[in-house]
């Protein structure tokens, strides 16, 4: 696992991920954490529940024991004014700059934009795939940010990544029908073993290229795993119209 104390684009370009270590500070992070645990009990929507994706883990329907436990609270830039100042922060922003070398970077309203909520119980994994595969952009060129807002380990379903894939051209016939790696592919599970777990620190981020390969386990621990994420484009990087990516207008961040 890389320790970066700060983002190299050249770094960024080769492996295709990076993390700060403690770009967020602990009083934003408390905000944040409390603003999260105020939407969850009582849920405030809009929520996915992990019966809704069925991954491996989550329970079958809502309807069975477990179903009702979310996977992700959703718009979460349209939630709390406490979301919309991290996501488009100096903080995140500059970093972000730097990555594009560009200015004129946009918050995506469409992807991601969610706290991830992984608890224990009935957390489902996530297997191998590239964010890109249901995004409509003119470039597959677009950055996640991804906050921890507790300790993030092998335990609690920590994310793992493969370093480089974000440059790998993939054949269909590797990937399922949902657009996940073929693990019993032997050429994927080579791909697979060359993978990191990226454990962080509350208060570190996570910037992962969206064709950069990733997964997550199950969360085995006892406490609820809370993790805001955002994802981010270059202006003259559109949605194609009509497609969800389009469907709410993209945020630009605050100038560096």
């Amino acid at each position: 696992m890389k320790n970066v104390q700060s983002l190299s684009p050249q770094t960024f370009a080769r492996d295709g991920y990076q993390v700060v270590r403690g770009l967020c500070p602990q009083p934003v992070r408390d905000a944040l954490r409390g603003m999260t645990l105020a939407h969850l009990e009582p849920l405030v929507g809009p929520v996915e529940y992990e019966a809704d994706v069925g991954y491996p883990g989550a329970p079958t329907s809502r309807d069975e024991q477990g179903g009702s436990t979310p996977r992700r609270l959703l718009n979460a830039y349209s939630r709390a004014e406490v979301f919309r100042e991290w996501a488009t922060g100096l903080p995140v922003g500059d970093q972000l700059r730097a990555l594009f070398d560009r200015d004129d970077v946009f918050l995506s309203q469409c992807h991601h934009n969610c706290v991830m909520t992984k608890y224990p119980g009935y957390s489902s994994a996530t297997l191998w795939h590239q964010d890109i595969r249901y995004w409509s952009f003119d470039q597959p060129e677009l950055i996640s940010v991804w906050l921890a807002l507790g300790a993030e380990t092998e335990r609690n379903g920590v994310l793992r990544v493969i370093p480089g894939s974000h440059r790998l051209d993939i054949d269909r016939g590797r990937l399922d029908s949902a657009l996940f790696l073929r693990t019993e592919l032997q050429e994927n599970r080579t791909l697979i073993e060359s993978s990191e777990p990226v454990e962080l620190a509350a208060g570190d981020v996570l910037f992962f290229h969206c064709r950069t390969y990733h997964a997550a386990g199950m969360n085995l621990s006892n406490e609820i795993k809370l993790s805001p994420v955002f994802t981010y484009h270059t202006l003259d990087n559109r949605p194609i119209p009509h497609t969800r990516s389009a469907q709410l207008p993209s945020v630009e961040l605050h100038p560096g």
